[in-house]
């Protein structure tokens, strides 16, 4: 039996961890002969947080190899949705299943309020650590790796602040590094919760255009947003209102 880490989000999205049987979700492929390239298909799904409905009769499908925006107001189940895409959120009810299209490693990019402050971290350093999810935390980075963790940090603009500690950027610089880190991945999905909130338009840009590149790399991208001008750009977009979706 697949296990499967079951998070609580709190309203500062820190996180409790408990692992928890996954019963429902499933991976699969998709019928051959598929219209159009599917990465996840939800089949009326729920979702509860100690008895509270968070996702309710959810039906969707996600598309492979292109962007998609979740939108809607606070508390509709944004995150929720996307916690349940990585698999670290359980099933209440209904399935998902993830096709070969997203078989590859997922990448998880949560809100800078989920970090710690206090780390001892520089940009490099934050951004290096992307590369744990194909060698592992003590195996030795390779030449390779530090030119992927090279590229993510070009593609944020954070070539010269690589050396700066974390407690020294700003709430834009410090959002950009968890994106580059989520970048030097390399995994076939690329999933965010709100990467452009409450960042300026320099680095609202820089994080659409890093995304837009992820696309035309044939990542599969999918983020929960509330800016209008990152919504645009998406090839599907999820609106969600009390748990349901509208759109």
């Amino acid at each position: 039996m697949k296990m499967v880490l079951d998070i609580t989000y709190t309203r500062d999205m820190a996180f409790s961890f408990r692992v928890s049987p996954d019963v429902a979700l499933r991976d699969a492929a998709m019928p051959s002969g598929s219209a159009r390239d599917v990465a996840w298909t939800l089949a009326n799904v729920s979702v509860s947080h100690n008895g509270i409905p968070a996702l309710a009769g959810v039906n969707l499908d996600i598309p492979a190899y292109g962007m998609t925006a979740i939108t809607g107001a606070n508390g509709s189940g944004k995150s929720t949705l996307l916690g349940l895409l990585a698999g670290v959120v359980p099933v209440t009810s209904g399935s998902v299943r993830r096709s070969e299209r997203a078989s590859g490693g997922i990448a998880l990019v949560v809100q800078r309020s989920g970090v710690p402050d206090g780390l001892p971290l520089t940009v490099r350093d934050t951004v290096t650590m992307g590369r744990w999810a194909q060698r592992g935390a003590w195996r030795r980075i390779t030449r390779t790796d530090r030119d992927i963790v090279d590229d993510a940090l070009a593609a944020l603009g954070l070539q010269d602040l690589a050396q700066r500690s974390l407690t020294e950027l700003s709430g834009g610089q410090r959002q950009r590094t968890l994106v580059a880190q989520g970048l030097a991945q390399r995994a076939t999905v690329l999933l965010l919760d709100e990467p452009t909130a409450g960042v300026d338009a320099f680095a609202r840009d820089l994080i659409a255009a890093a995304l837009d590149a992820e696309v035309r790399r044939g990542t599969t991208v999918v983020h929960v947003t509330h800016d209008d001008e990152v919504i645009v750009r998406a090839d599907r977009v999820v609106r969600l209102e009390a748990g349901r979706v509208v759109e």
